[in-house]
């Protein structure tokens, strides 16, 4: 399938993940496609939009490998409508 679609993936969202620590620029790549910024609180925010269930997962996955504390999962609107959060609830 090629070309642009306004509609997104059933299924997918944009989604914020907030991690303990800094992540350095070189693990951007690891992170296909979403973008990686660092707070001066010592904290990561990772996101991105139109992410389905499976790459949530994969990138819970990939910080859970690196050994980065989970602070937040967040989904949020798409970025031009950003009002309303819904928190993503997740088991400790």
């Amino acid at each position: 399938m090629t070309g642009t679609t306004t509609s997104r993936r059933p299924g997918s969202g944009c989604y914020e993940i907030c991690t303990q620590g800094h992540l350095d620029e070189r693990w951007g790549t690891w992170f296909d496609g979403l973008v990686l910024t660092r707070a001066a609180d010592g904290t990561t925010v990772i996101h991105g939009r139109d992410i389905d269930q499976a790459a949530l997962y994969a990138v819970l996955l990939r910080l859970r490998d690196l050994g980065l504390p989970l602070l937040s999962v967040t989904q949020v609107a798409a970025p031009s409508h950003r009002t309303a959060r819904t928190p993503v609830t997740h088991p400790r």
